[in-house]
């Protein structure tokens, strides 16, 4: 066995064998997902790091990418505008919170309005 230490290359600190790099946020605590695993699909409106324009974010759907995929094409479609799916997240270009949310429920999503 090798007896040479492992450093965490973000924080140089020794790993612990046999188990992977946690991913932490600048106080030591775990980091946060970005959305709760509570079964909620949530929308919502975000303009930061985007010079000021809005943008529509669903996130917590349970689909596999291509499903994903197929269901940010018929959103985009829906409220005419363009879009993408980044991370398991839709995202589409300006606020269609009303839209996307009132489609989301008729197809059977139990989703929610998020943010402010």
């Amino acid at each position: 066995m090798d007896a040479r230490r492992r450093l965490h290359v973000d924080r140089g600190q020794p790993l612990q064998a046999g188990r992977p790099p946690t991913s932490r946020g600048p106080s030591g605590a775990p980091a946060r997902s970005g959305h709760p695993a509570d079964g909620r699909v949530r929308v919502a409106r975000e303009t930061s790091g985007r010079k000021g324009k809005a943008v529509t974010l669903v996130t917590g759907l349970p689909l596999t990418l291509e499903m994903l995929e197929a269901l940010g094409r018929e959103l985009k479609q829906r409220c005419g505008t363009g879009g993408s799916v980044k991370g398991g997240v839709i995202e589409l270009q300006g606020d269609h919170r009303e839209a996307v949310l009132a489609e989301l429920l008729a197809r059977g999503y139990p989703a929610k309005a998020a943010g402010g």
